[in-house]
């Protein structure tokens, strides 16, 4: 069941150090998208910083206020694999925190984007962050999240994305990918599975990828581990620990806020190699 809001208006003003008075949540986000734009689909992570990989917060500003606290950007990188909205007690206040830090810091946040994220353009039920605005406000703010990136690739052979691997004939393909299409539907959608009983290749709605797919996708883009979220009850390991699978929020799944760390130097053989840590 989907918690309620702490605020009867999602979108307002929430204090917020470095936050300009005034701005609503839909401007912060609309501040964001020069640096969106020029980033482009696919995020290039550095090879000299700690990488943390943060799972869905889904409304759990508690978790964001934490991992910033924990690991500031001024140290490290941060990999947010979407979903920071729905299900917990403030997604505008977590949101907020997320966008504010990426404008004070544009090249060590990074925001993903989940399915929650593009609400607008595949809409689903639940769904009460978004439910709650009105019109205007859904128009305002999905705009510009629309063009959040999708992905996020380390040098060591690891891509970061929400759900599962796109079908695509190169890494550099994910710059093109196209809003609502298989290959969007796929990363920002996609379940694993270990039976191959349980694929779907469906283009809409939420489609299911086997072993086989995986390994076949990994190995053509050239993966050695894929780390995702998106999938609550997936075990955190699978496909002989080529895919991690973290959440950071209490308001999903099973309550155990975890992230992940890349530090440098790091000889990657396996998502084992990353390190896991409770927030």
């Amino acid at each position: 069941m989907d918690g309620p809001e702490t605020r009867s208006c999602p979108v307002e003003t929430r204090s917020v150090p470095g936050y300009r008075d005034g701005m609503d949540l839909a401007q912060v986000a609309q501040e964001c998208v020069p640096g969106w734009r020029d980033e482009g689909r696919l995020i290039r992570l550095p090879e000299d910083r700690t990488i943390v990989f943060v799972g869905d917060t889904h409304g759990d500003l508690d978790a964001t206020e934490r991992v910033f606290a924990t690991y500031p950007p001024s140290d490290h990188t941060l990999v947010f694999l979407g979903d920071a909205v729905d299900r917990g007690p403030d997604s505008a206040g977590n949101l907020r925190l997320i966008l504010q830090t990426k404008l004070r810091h544009p090249e060590a946040v990074h925001l993903l984007m989940g399915n929650h994220e593009a609400w607008a353009t595949a809409p689903f039920s639940p769904a009460d962050f978004w439910e709650r605005l009105d019109g205007r406000e859904v128009e305002r703010l999905s705009e510009s999240l629309l063009h959040l990136p999708l992905a996020a690739h380390h040098p060591a052979g690891i891509l970061a994305a929400h759900g599962a691997l796109p079908d695509l004939p190169a890494l550099d393909s994910i710059e093109e990918v196209a809003i609502g299409s298989p290959a969007w539907r796929a990363i920002t959608w996609g379940d694993l599975h270990e039976k191959e009983a349980h694929e779907t290749s469906i283009a809409w709605g939420r489609p299911s990828f086997s072993r086989t797919t995986f390994d076949e996708r990994a190995n053509r883009l050239g993966l050695r581990v894929l780390v995702r979220s998106h999938q609550p009850f997936a075990p955190t390991y699978m496909f002989d620990d080529r895919c991690l699978t973290i959440f950071s929020s209490s308001a999903y799944g099973d309550g155990r806020r975890r992230v992940a760390l890349l530090h440098p130097g790091t000889p990657l053989q396996s998502a084992r190699d990353l390190v896991l840590e409770e927030i």
